[in-house]
């Protein structure tokens, strides 16, 4: 069931400041669903207690409000909706897709990387050890008092779409956690509930994530959810090649406040990233509204460098 709307989202982690990487990834999402006449959502996807903070999500609040970007309706908070997340993980429990998982984290690298260890999306895909515990087994390791985390009985389906940068890509979907051992949602299913709820039409987001994409379309689908189209757009990357992050130097808008730069600044080096604007040239959102075609973005990620 395709979704029919191309509403659009940014959903950050409000874990710390958002780099211009991040920033940039929002401005994409937000062209892509005002260029389509659609609405854009913003949802706060802090499920991580040990690592959400409200003054982080009120920052990335005002940077994208700095940028010019605007949102239709309220702020969503997942860690708000834990009900409705709840009532997805039991109707694939009552479909007979869920089982029990006490694997460590050590315990699945090293299973994983075994001769004939599983094959599937990502180096890190679960080889399916709990799935094939007999009744005797799983009775010992849950007198163990090790709480066990919850994952789908993927069946190893393998999950084609379309991405409208990528083209087409598909995916064997392994045996992934769909509830914690500290009883919270995992991303993966709290992702596709929150987009389904909002009515979200087209996921627009960093290409680091596309290979989570058929786990995603597997669960919208064995939940009867409208699945949207996806577009993963480029990185920025820092000097050193690796995702920017805060380690790379003056990457926020508030380090480049205290070198004096406006937000003006930074919205011009993004659209001169993204092929949007010239060296120099001063840029506002409805020019990049007017100027924005997704087939002319750049698949290539960008290293970041100080602009003059």
């Amino acid at each position: 069931m395709t979704a029919s709307s191309r509403d659009g989202r940014f959903a950050p982690s409000p874990s710390g400041p958002l780099h211009l990487g991040n920033l940039r990834t929002a401005l994409l999402a937000w062209l892509f669903a005002r260029s389509a006449g659609a609405r854009f959502r913003v949802r706060i996807e802090d499920l991580d207690p040990g690592r959400s903070r409200r003054e982080h999500e009120a920052a990335q609040l005002a940077d994208l409000a700095a940028l010019g970007l605007d949102w239709d309706g309220p702020v969503v908070r997942q860690s708000e909706r834990r009900e409705r997340h709840r009532a997805a993980l039991e109707r694939l429990r009552a479909s007979g897709r869920v089982y029990p998982c006490w694997c460590t984290r050590a315990e699945i690298r090293e299973a994983a990387s075994a001769p004939h260890g599983a094959g599937g999306i990502g180096s890190g895909a679960y080889p399916g050890t709990c799935r094939r515990l007999t009744a005797a087994q799983r009775a010992e390791r849950e007198r163990g008092g090790r709480p066990a985390a919850l994952r789908l009985d993927a069946r190893a389906e393998r999950i084609a779409f379309a991405d409208r940068l990528h083209g087409e890509v598909d995916g064997v979907v392994d045996d992934f956690v769909l509830w914690r051992g500290d009883d919270t949602p995992a991303y993966n299913l709290a992702v596709v509930v929150d987009d389904a709820d909002q009515r979200i039409g087209e996921v627009v987001r960093g290409d680091d994530l596309l290979e989570t994409t058929p786990r995603q379309l597997l669960l919208q689908r064995l939940l009867g959810l409208p699945e949207p189209s996806y577009a993963h757009v480029p990185l920025v990357l820092g000097p050193d090649g690796a995702r920017l992050a805060k380690r790379h130097g003056a990457v926020t808008l508030a380090d480049r406040a205290a070198r004096g730069e406006t937000p003006a600044d930074a919205l011009a080096w993004m659209a001169r990233s993204l092929g949007l604007a010239r060296d120099g040239e001063r840029v506002d959102l409805p020019l990049l509204l007017r100027r924005f075609d997704p087939a002319a973005l750049p698949r290539a990620a960008t290293s970041f460098t100080d602009w003059p």
